[in-house]
This record gives C-alpha cells, sequence and structure tokens, in this order.
C-alpha cells in the first residue's frame, strides 16, 4: 500500500500510529469549535435581528435556514469526498495524487460556489413560496438569502481547503481562520444593523464578508504550504480520474444531507402553520440543536478522516479501535451538551428574543430533542467509517430511508391527527432510532466486504 508519511509540521496529526483518544480529541476539538464559530455568522445574525429588528425580522432570517443548508450541502458532501480520497494518498505517500487532487478539489469548489450564486438569486423567492411561508416575513427572507448566496464561492472555497488540511491532520489553522471571520462577522453585524438599520440585508453583507475573508485566509495558507497539498493557482484543473473518486464518497454523502434537510424543510412548513411566533421560537432553538449537531459531527469527521489514512496503509486492526473509541467520544458530548441545552433552554433561549410566547415555542422544542441527541450523535457517527473506506452509496439510502421516510410518514399521516409542536418534534428521536438501526446493519456488511479475512477474525 505505500509508506506512511509521518506528519511534516506541527499542525499535523499522524493518525496511523500511537494512542487513539487523544489525537481524536486533538483533532475533533479545533473542528467542533471551527464548527460552532462557523455557525455563529447565522447565530449571531439571528441574535441582532430578534434584539434590534424585531421578532419577524429573527423569523425571516431563521425560516432561511433549512433552504440553505438544502441548497448547499449536495457541494459541502462532496468536499467530504476530496476529505477522503487527500487523506488515502498523503497516509500511502502518493504525492503527485495528492496535489492533482487538492487542485481538482479547490477549482471544482469554486464552480460549484458560482453555480450555487445563480441558483440562491433565481429560486430563493419561489422555494421559501413553496415552503408557505407567510407574507410579512417573505421579502425579509428573500433579501436575506439573495445578499447571503452572493458570498456562495467564498463558502465553497473555504470548506473544501478545509477539507484538505483536515485530510492531513490540521484542524487548528481552519480554527484560527474562522476565529478571525467570527469576530469580523460580528463586529459588522453590529455596525450594519445598529448603526445603519440595514436590517436582514445588513446580517446578509456581513456574512458574506466574512465568508470571503475565511475563503482568503484557507487558501493563503495552502498556497504556502510546502507540503503534497501546496496549492498553484496555476495548477488548478478538473481531472476526471481524481472528480470520480470524490464524486462516489462525496455525492452520496451530499444527497444524504440535501435529502435529510428536506425533510427539515417539511418540518419547517410544519411549523410555518402555526404562525410566525411558533416560526421565532423553532428558528432559536432549531439553531441550538445546530450547535449541538456540529459537536457531534466534528467526530463523525474525525472517524472518517482517521479510517482514511488507515485504510490507505491497510491498517484495519486500528480501524476498529478508532470507530470503538469515536462511539464512546460522540456519546459522552452529545450526552453532555444535550443535557446542558435541555436544563438551561429558557435561559439559552432569552439571549434569542425576549418574547415569552417565543422562547416558550422553543422550549417546547427542546425538551424533546436535547437529552435525546446522542442517538443523533451516533446517528452521524456509523457512515464515517464507511465514507472512509470509499463506501457511501448504501448508508445514504440507510439515512434517507431512516430519517427523511420516517418524517414523511410522522408529518404527513401521524401529525394531522395530532397538531401540536411537542408532537411533530418527537418526530426526531424517532427517525434518529430507525436510522441507527439501519447503519450498524450497513457498517456490518461493508466490513465484510472490505477487510480481509484475517482482520475479521482478529
Amino acid at each position: 500500500m505505500g509508506m506512511k508519511v509521518l506528519k511534516s509540521n506541527k499542525y499535523e496529526i499522524d493518525m496511523c500510529s500511537g494512542s487513539i483518544m487523544d489525537k481524536l480529541i486533538s483533532f475533533s476539538l479545533p473542528l467542533m469549535l471551527s464548527g460552532i464559530l462557523q455557525l455563529m455568522f447565522n447565530a449571531v445574525d439571528i441574535v441582532i435581528v430578534g434584539r434590534f429588528t424585531g421578532s419577524e425580522a429573527l423569523a425571516a432570517v431563521g425560516s432561511t435556514s433549512a433552504l440553505i443548508n438544502m441548497f448547499t450541502n449536495l457541494f459541502i458532501g462532496i468536499s467530504l469526498g476530496s476529505n477522503v480520497l487527500a487523506a488515502r494518498y498523503y497516509a500511502s505517500g502518493r504525492t503527485k495524487e495528492m496535489s492533482e487532487t487538492v487542485h481538482t478539489a479547490i477549482l471544482f469548489a469554486l464552480l460549484s460556489g458560482i453555480v450555487m450564486a445563480f441558483v440562491g438569486l433565481i429560486f430563493s423567492r419561489f422555494a421559501l413560496e413553496l415552503m408557505g411561508t407567510p407574507d410579512n416575513v417573505i421579502e425579509h427572507s428573500t433579501l436575506y438569502m439573495r445578499i447571503y448566496f452572493l458570498g456562495m464561492p467564498f463558502f465553497m472555497l473555504y470548506n473544501y481547503g478545509a477539507s484538505i488540511l483536515r485530510a492531513v491532520g490540521d484542524t487548528k489553522r481552519p480554527l484560527l481562520f474562522l476565529i478571525i471571520s467570527g469576530v469580523l462577522n460580528a463586529g459588522l453585524n453590529m455596525f450594519l444593523v445598529i448603526v445603519f438599520h440595514l436590517g436582514v440585508a445588513g446580517v446578509a453583507i456581513a456574512t458574506v464578508i466574512s465568508q470571503m475573508v475565511s475563503c482568503v485566509l484557507v487558501l493563503r495558507c495552502l498556497y504556502l504550504s510546502d507540503g503534497s497539498y501546496q496549492l498553484r493557482f496555476s495548477r488548478l484543473t478538473l481531472k476526471w480520474n481524481y472528480l470520480k473518486p470524490i464524486f462516489q464518497v462525496g455525492i452520496p454523502a451530499g444527497i444524504q444531507s440535501t435529502v435529510i434537510n428536506f425533510s427539515n424543510v417539511l418540518l419547517q412548513s410544519s411549523v410555518n402553520s402555526f404562525g410566525s411566533t411558533a416560526m421565532a421560537g423553532y428558528t432559536a432553538a432549531n439553531n441550538i440543536l445546530s450547535f449541538l449537531y456540529v459537536s457531534v459531527n466534528s467526530v463523525t469527521q474525525a472517524c472518517m478522516s482517521f479510517t482514511s489514512q488507515n485504510y490507505g496503509v491497510g491498517n484495519y486492526k486500528r480501524m476498529d479501535k478508532i470507530l470503538v473509541n469515536c462511539i464512546a467520544l460522540s456519546v459522552s458530548v452529545s450526552l453532555a451538551l444535550g443535557c446542558i441545552a435541555y436544563f438551561f433552554g429558557p435561559e439559552i433561549l432569552s439571549i434569542y428574543t425576549s418574547d415569552p410566547e417565543v422562547i416558550r415555542c422553543g422550549v417546547e422544542v427542546l425538551a424533546y430533542t436535547t437529552v435525546t441527541y446522542f442517538l443523533c450523535g451516533l446517528m452521524d457517527l456509523f457512515p464515517g467509517p464507511m465514507r472512509g473506506m470509499g463506501h457511501s452509496a448504501v448508508p445514504m439510502l440507510m439515512s434517507i430511508i431512516g430519517t427523511v421516510g420516517t418524517r414523511i410518514v410522522w408529518i404527513f399521516l401521524l401529525f394531522p391527527q395530532n397538531r401540536t409542536l411537542a408532537f411533530l418534534f418527537i418526530s426526531y428521536p424517532a427517525s434518529w432510532i430507525v436510522t441507527i438501526l439501519l447503519q450498524v446493519v450497513c457498517l456490518y456488511f461493508v466490513r465484510k466486504k472490505v477487510y480481509p479475512t484475517s482482520a475479521r477474525q482478529r
């Protein structure tokens, strides 16, 4: 399989030897903080419009989240493919293939960002109308989405650039870049909304500028690197022999995320039927759940990257140990954060709004989704090692059947008979349990197919 490449600088992590748990934490923690900071872009938007512009503007910004995710997650999923391929080439010392993977991924990121900018500009209002967005909200929502999507090229380039750095074990510098852009985002938000009274347009402009800064920083980092992942703009290319394996892993992951977010759009539509107060409460609660998600997803990303590098050098026994350690880490993180969100829910929600009815609706959502969030962590984790081994299509199907299938049945068959917010959000843990069972069965068969007989018997 080739010789393993030792880490060449202080930012990289040797994933193929030594202890596992401390390296998983060292990898996951900066990634977790990076995800939290990236969410802060949207959270600061929500807090500032909620405090300084009102509940309608809060509902307008929040109601776009599921749509934005649905539009973008296909391409973000494809970045996982570039991460897996780059990690495999890096671990096995294939410098030429590593370099060409980097240049293919970055050019694809740029092109996909441009495509998404046009999609957002053209289809935002139509999509919001399909969701049944109320008349008093839709103008603000459309404006926010159109400005937000102008920043898509920067957003995509940052995410693909960061995926390359994660492939070599570097999660610290992407964190630093997001700290810089996050502070800038918060400052610009306050300046444009409070001083210039630009409302939802102001927070969208601030987010775009911040994304541009984080994009420039990550590209500069790759450009100045002296390793196999050095970026040179003159070498940007789209080579099918690299795009194909990227797509094989990334497209199923992206489709999975997109379809799951489609189910969230259906949930958002159901919430919309309760009016703008319920929309605002769901917006705030959902934002809290997003922080929980990026925390557990950081463990999934670690599992995928560590598995991919060890798969590249044929270290199957270590791959099993990585999964066991990741399960323990994911459950611990999600239980701790879920309990905090449950017990301090009203206090956390009051950061977003002072409206007691909005807070009440938000608490109702959190009651069924926080303490049980370790189930979501496990549901998210099990596809990680499968993607790391290059198998992404079957776990995608299992996730769609388990998560989306359960929620569609819930929304269209059960919810009409029990029209309450509480009943609507019981669908979350129900869908997580179904999906976990399907993913475990899927992992068993993928492992049986990929592992040599001697490795399976250890």
